[in-house]
């Protein structure tokens, strides 16, 4: 779950960070009142969970109330990538003398916790990246020690930042892994991270991903903000208890176990379809959860074709079709089927399904294949 940023510097703050004041508006007339506070010159800043807000005019610097509620007007209601303006942040403005880039996040490949940082920050630190990957310092982190302070230091060396800045920019990171590791973020990063005018270190913006997995213990991240912005169909499957990834094709697919899911969409990539989801029913799936999963699937309107692709052991194939066959005639699933049940008493599985309108395959690229036929043709 990712946050807002305004909600990623309250966390930033408890975590002994500097960060501007401000606060959120939902009006322009709230935008005015706001810059009066914080002002003279602030910044007007979309709240969206999307990057590329400066280049999309999503933020504005502005150097008087009325100039602020101007720019507020503009903003709320814009769309970005997709996203619509419901707030904006209003905080005081900062002279910029340096731009950084700071993050924490866990690294899949190392299987620990890595910092990254770059003394190339700024709205172009993709570009960065890509082009000269020898500017993004990483520092891989111990699983139980976490950040150790000459680690910071010799950071703080890498990326030239004066001498006297050393012992400040080392309580950052501590600060930014204490954010991450808290709240149990995959990643807590700070595109910029400046130093001002007044030779101070301060998070001018920054963003945080929260594992899904930890939101039982972190439920007090959860708002009706942060809920509204997730994809619907990822709501219900999380309410029903299914693993589910939407993914905008048009082959929704469904498999038990995660390796044989993410199998089933390489393999309609590979026939040239597209899936439209990452979904997995997990070992001893019930015939309620399967009906559900089927919905879920059926009720994206891109979907033109639904791949059942099940290896029966622990989940039981009769009752994957029973759940299938609940589905087609309470639910009136009319989306074309290609089913592939294989293992425990999957000819039983076949006897169900037997009065309804679905291909079975035998193979996997049979199943694929089939898949993908049927959603070309129904393009």
């Amino acid at each position: 779950m990712d946050l807002f940023e305004y909600q990623t510097k309250q966390l930033f703050r408890q975590a002994g960070l500097v960060v501007p004041d401000g606060d959120v508006a939902t009006t322009p007339t709230q935008a005015k009142a706001l810059a009066i506070r914080y002002g003279p010159v602030v910044a007007v800043k979309a709240q969206v969970l999307t990057g590329g807000r400066m280049k999309a005019g999503g933020i504005r610097i502005v150097s008087s109330p009325p100039e602020a509620e101007h720019a507020a007007a503009d903003i709320l209601g814009m769309d970005i990538k997709g996203h619509t303006v419901h707030k904006v942040l209003v905080e005081a403005g900062s002279e910029i003398a340096q731009e950084l880039y700071l993050a924490a996040m866990v690294d899949r490949d190392a299987q620990g916790l890595m910092l990254m940082a770059s003394a190339a920050g700024g709205i172009d630190i993709e570009e960065v990246a890509a082009a000269t990957p020898e500017k993004i310092r990483k520092v891989p982190l111990h699983p139980l020690l976490g950040l150790r302070s000459y680690q910071g230091l010799q950071l703080a060396k890498e990326l030239a930042l004066p001498g006297d800045l050393w012992p400040a920019f080392v309580r950052v990171c501590q600060g930014l892994m204490a954010a991450m590791t808290t709240h149990d973020a995959d990643l807590a990063e700070i595109n910029p991270l400046i130093i001002n005018s007044q030779n101070e270190i301060v998070v001018l913006d920054g963003k945080m991903s929260i594992d899904d997995n930890a939101l039982p213990r972190q439920s007090h991240l959860v708002t009706p903000e942060t809920e509204a912005v997730d994809n619907a169909l990822e709501r219900r499957a999380k309410t029903a208890g299914l693993n589910f990834v939407h993914l905008g094709g048009d082959v929704a697919c469904m498999g038990n176990g995660a390796g044989l899911a993410m199998a089933t969409m390489d393999a309609i990539k590979y026939f040239g379809g597209s899936p439209a989801n990452f979904l997995d029913i997990g070992g001893g799936a019930t015939t309620e959860q399967v009906t559900q999963a089927l919905e879920i699937m059926a009720g994206d309107p891109a979907v033109k074709a639904l791949l059942v692709n099940v290896s029966g052991g622990i989940t039981r194939c009769d009752e994957v079709a029973t759940g299938i066959a609940a589905a087609i005639v309470q639910d009136h699933v009319d989306v074309p089927f290609v089913i592939r049940l294989v293992g425990t008493n999957e000819e039983e599985a076949r006897e169900i399904l037997a009065p309804y309108k679905v291909t079975f395959a035998r193979t996997f690229t049979e199943a694929a294949q089939s898949a993908v036929n049927l959603a070309k043709g129904s393009r």
